[in-house]
């Protein structure tokens, strides 16, 4: 089946890259990307084969590190084009005008989830709580069925989120709770999260990897992904055909998440960055990235692969306006830092 599925890959990448034409000759475009890039090696070779454009992947930390590396460099840019800004700074990037508007066809398609600005939606997914079944199942404890009920003495230290101020999901997230439940309301549940004893984690791969029972932690509740369960069955060695944990969709808990694609402003390959934009809407990297990115892809009717039936989307979510974030953002992480860890 893995063999299947890289003969099709490696078709349709050659198949776009000559839509795209081969450059005249090899040029270095470098590109910025958060630390959760990944595509196929044999993809981005044959796009380098087939367009002449040698690629040089800049890993630039989380996404909102990425964006504050390209600001501090924006009067020499490290680099010509850049992926994983997302809807909750793509305001704060059109404001320090780092971006700049490409006008190809990739841009002009519509998106499944579109993108403001000057950013091509490449793919989107949702941050929500995830629980691990087994620890519920065996504790006899139910799930929480509202945000509130979380905070009750019930499901004392059993929760783990992200630091705001140093992750994208655990930002998402307080955002989320700020929309859903109301901004007062919101701080005052923070602060009764943190009585309860909520454990707050730097990043992701902390909270996931250490400290979610599911991988030997002691909280079976983590700020995660709508696809973590999926990623569970494809990664499992055991070749499970059912995820061990599950998503949970309480209102003001879910974000959905819209990422994508920006040639940068004075950039030095323009040319070559608007063929890697249209490189990341084609085909082969909208179904590849679905089970390398664990997001959903944003071309419309691209083929989902099997696995990802264990992660359903949610039926709806809690995003503050774009504008709105641009403006509280920051004020807003500070509140929450002094709320939950002073």
């Amino acid at each position: 089946m893995l063999r299947r599925t890289f003969s099709f890959l490696t078709a349709s990448v050659a198949a776009s890259a000559l839509l795209l034409g081969a450059a005249a000759s090899a040029q270095e475009l470098r590109v910025l990307v958060h630390g959760s890039f990944s595509l196929p090696k044999p993809m981005l070779a044959q796009f380098e084969s087939q367009s002449g454009i040698k690629l040089s992947i800049i890993k630039g930390g989380d996404a909102g590190e990425m964006l504050n590396k390209l600001i501090l460099t924006r009067a020499q840019p490290i680099a010509d084009v850049a992926f994983g800004v997302d809807n909750a700074l793509v305001v704060k990037a059109q404001g320090a005008d780092v971006l700049e508007p490409y006008a190809g066809a990739a841009a002009q398609r519509a998106a499944v989830v579109p993108l403001e600005g000057p950013v091509v939606a490449v793919d989107y997914g949702y941050v929500n709580l995830n629980y691990d079944k087994a620890w519920f199942a065996k504790s006899g404890l139910a799930l929480p069925r509202t945000l509130e009920e979380l905070a009750q003495p019930a499901y004392r230290n059993l929760l783990v989120v992200q630091n705001p101020a140093t992750s994208s999901p655990g930002y998402a997230f307080m955002l989320a709770t700020i929309a859903g439940l109301g901004e007062e309301a919101a701080f005052d549940w923070w602060g009764r999260m943190r009585a309860n004893g909520m454990k707050v984690a730097k990043g992701w791969s902390e909270a996931y990897y250490t400290d979610f029972t599911r991988n030997g932690g002691s909280r079976p509740l983590v700020v995660s992904y709508a696809t973590s369960p999926a990623a569970e069955v494809f990664y499992s060695k055991e070749k499970i055909s059912e995820p061990p944990t599950a998503s949970l969709f309480l209102k003001g808990g879910v974000f959905r998440q819209v990422e994508g694609v920006a040639l940068v402003k004075g950039g030095q390959q323009a040319e070559a960055a608007g063929r890697f934009i249209e490189f990341m809407r084609s085909p082969a990297v909208q179904e590849a990235l679905q089970t390398t990115m664990w997001m959903y892809a944003a071309e419309p009717r691209t083929p989902r692969p099997e696995v990802l039936r264990h992660a359903p989307e949610p039926t709806g979510f809690d995003n503050p306006p774009q504008d709105v974030i641009a403006q509280k953002g920051a004020d807003w992480v500070s509140r929450w830092t002094r709320v939950v860890l002073k």
